[in-house]
């Protein structure tokens, strides 16, 4: 059997619980698939910091990401994606025959060799919220569910994770969803609309990233692909533009302390389903000693009278 490529420094990555101190306010974390692995950095330094949100919401990636940060696992995230990124069950043709898509959703919920199980009993506890973002492919438009809406949360985070055009939509009651991105890539509005006071953005891209606009097409890829949903192409279409005013946004918003930004303090070089490990462990790394060099700045943040 082939051995399959894993970080070189996998066994020395953070590990333990995180407290059961819970600090008030909403998390709100971006997707970009592999470049989640930002967030696993960032996710284990706040826990080791007893930084437990009381709300976490997350987007694609960012809603796998959510799912361990409110269970207090320090370093399970990362290390099931610095070890099992080339296996085909996880990613690729295995996850493609059972999930119609990319990930491999079934793999990734079950019980994964080497990596502890999920804590379920923290996981249900109803003293944390965990919201993921998916998009209506009949209405072009995002939704949030919580974790105890009823639903079927694990189906939830499938759809908020199934990347379009390589994905089959997931259904939920009578609609089938889509990547949570495709409508809506940072859910910051969403947590200002709940009026949280303390509201933490974790981006995976640095903060003068814009996506390029594409120039119109009459036959775009998007209104071929998903003719029978026009709103939801119509978002695809749009998405780009749309985040680029948020990330526009965003920098407002921390210049004014209505939020505070944790983003990548160097350019990016990471492709969706960056196979390269070593990279991946640094942009781990990368996420993890931005949020340590930012802690005093965030207990100031979280500390402010106003």
């Amino acid at each position: 059997m082939k051995k399959l490529q894993k970080y070189s420094g996998i066994d020395s990555l953070p590990e333990g619980r995180a407290s059961e101190i819970i600090t008030e306010g909403c998390i709100v974390l971006e997707g970009g698939a592999f470049r989640g692995v930002y967030t696993n950095g960032v996710l284990d330094a706040l826990m080791e910091e007893d930084m437990n949100f009381r709300c976490t919401i997350g987007v694609s990636a960012g809603s796998m990401n959510a799912v361990n940060y409110i269970t207090g696992q320090i370093g399970r995230s990362a290390r099931i994606n610095l070890r099992y990124r080339h296996d085909s069950r996880y990613v690729g043709r295995k996850a493609i025959l059972k999930n119609q898509g990319i990930i491999g959703f079934d793999f990734l919920f079950g019980r994964i060799p080497f990596i502890p199980d999920l804590d379920k009993k923290r996981y249900h506890t109803t003293e944390r919220q965990l919201y993921a973002v998916v998009t209506n492919l009949d209405t072009g438009l995002p939704e949030y569910i919580e974790k105890n809406s009823g639903e079927d949360f694990f189906k939830v985070i499938a759809a908020s994770s199934s990347m379009p055009f390589v994905s089959k939509p997931v259904m939920i009651g009578k609609h089938p969803y889509l990547d949570g991105g495709c409508s809506c890539k940072i859910p910051y509005e969403w947590a200002l609309k709940q009026n949280f006071k303390n509201i933490v953005v974790v981006r995976t891209r640095p903060r003068n990233y814009r996506k390029p606009i594409k120039p119109e097409q009459k036959f775009s890829p998007e209104n071929f692909v998903y003719r029978d949903y026009p709103k939801f192409a119509a978002s695809l279409l749009a998405s780009n533009e749309n985040y680029n005013k948020q990330c526009a946004e965003l920098l407002k918003l921390e210049y004014q302390k209505r939020i505070f930004v944790i983003a990548p303090s160097q350019s990016i070089d990471i492709s969706r389903l960056e196979g390269n490990m070593e990279k991946l462990g640094a942009l781990y790394y990368l996420g993890y000693h931005d949020t340590k060099n930012s802690i005093e700045k965030l207990r100031a943040y979280l500390d402010r009278k106003n």
